[in-house]
């Protein structure tokens, strides 16, 4: 039986890169085209078309029509308008109609800053670097934006006025969980083809950045995405001796409280296993109402930062490990390195 590949596409922010570089081909090469290349932050070569480019009174504006491939993004369709206009010496990012702006702490970006995320930023500047332009100001609009945003999470988190210009990469991967799972399983075998028995599982790109850092071989590093449960019982049928768990600590804060889908529709429970960690180290109530009230596990931190009770990640880190080897049945030993936004590991018991 033939098997059906699903389509990959491009975030919002590959877009938005691409929206710039249609404009700077117009402007230094005065030319209109109907599509361009970008290279994805992972080194994936991306073939973008352009619905529109023109000049405006004070700058250049394109038009990218988002597609999302056979991933079930909501914003696949909506046309992702970039506004640029050559001046100063850096580069400066604005929200225009449909775009929002970071009004809670905790996130991966300052309150009052739009949500234009770093991703997508150092696509745009890595399109500008082609040209030689060193001062930009960028406008990214989406003029359903708004509306679109009431179907995301982004008014609990903090992200008002419209969408967030998201992607790690610039490349958006279909997430058809059966077809996505089983795409995760060879990263395993290929790992134990090479020789190695101890493996690093990462839920994301944080994960993988500190481990790198850590000095993990790369082949060793396993990408589990939300399917961490999955991914375990995947490496104890293989035989695999010893798993790390690396990675945010929204996500495997989860892991703690015996959560092994991390997907926040499938199970959420972050703030209030923060809470019962941290009061159980001695924590005051008042204290840990205000975890119960944060924004995001980032924000949590916080309040652990400010009463100094450090202590309490590795007590988590722990949990995660002793709820994963109890997962599997004890097949597999399991230690655990919570990490946060910013890539500082926070705690471990290794």
């Amino acid at each position: 039986m033939s098997k059906k590949f699903l389509r990959g596409g491009y975030t919002t922010g590959a877009c938005a890169a691409a929206g710039v570089k249609a404009a700077l081909i117009l402007i230094f090469e005065q030319k209109i085209v109907s599509e361009v290349e970008i290279t994805a932050l992972d080194g994936t070569i991306l073939k973008i078309p352009v619905a529109n480019v023109e000049k405006i009174s004070d700058g250049v504006r394109a038009e990218i029509i988002k597609f999302s491939g056979d991933d079930p993004d909501i914003t696949n369709g909506a046309s992702v308008f970039t506004t640029i206009r050559i001046s100063g010496d850096k580069i400066v990012f604005k929200a225009g109609i449909g775009v929002g702006h970071i009004t809670k702490a905790g996130l991966q970006l300052k309150i009052g800053e739009p949500a234009i995320n770093p991703g997508p930023r150092e696509l745009i500047r890595r399109v500008a670097e082609e040209f030689g332009v060193n001062g930009l100001e960028v406008e990214i609009s989406i003029p359903n934006g708004v509306e679109l945003a009431k179907k995301t999470l982004n008014p609990i988190l903090g992200v008002e006025g419209g969408l967030s210009i998201i992607g790690t990469t610039g490349v958006l991967r279909p997430m058809s969980e059966e077809a996505f799972k089983n795409s995760l399983v060879p990263q395993i075998d290929v790992a134990k083809a090479s020789g190695f028995d101890e493996l690093i599982f990462v839920p994301g790109k944080i994960g993988e950045n500190i481990a790198k850092k850590l000095g993990f071989k790369l082949e060793s590093i396993i990408q589990t995405s939300n399917f961490i449960g999955f991914m375990l019982e995947a490496a104890a049928e293989r035989n695999v001796a010893r798993v790390i768990l690396c990675g945010h600590i929204g996500k495997l804060i989860k892991v703690a409280a015996g959560i092994f889908h991390t997907h926040n529709r499938i199970a959420d429970a972050r703030l209030e296993t923060f809470a019962a960690y941290s009061a159980a180290e001695g924590l005051k109530s008042s204290e840990v109402q205000k975890i119960l009230s944060a924004n995001t596990t980032e924000d949590a931190a916080q309040i652990i930062s400010a009463n100094g009770l450090e202590r309490v990640y590795k007590n988590i880190a722990k949990r995660a490990s002793f709820r994963a080897e109890r997962y599997v049945f004890g097949k597999i030993s399991v230690k655990t390195i919570l990490v946060d936004y910013a890539g500082n590991i926070l705690g471990d018991d290794l």
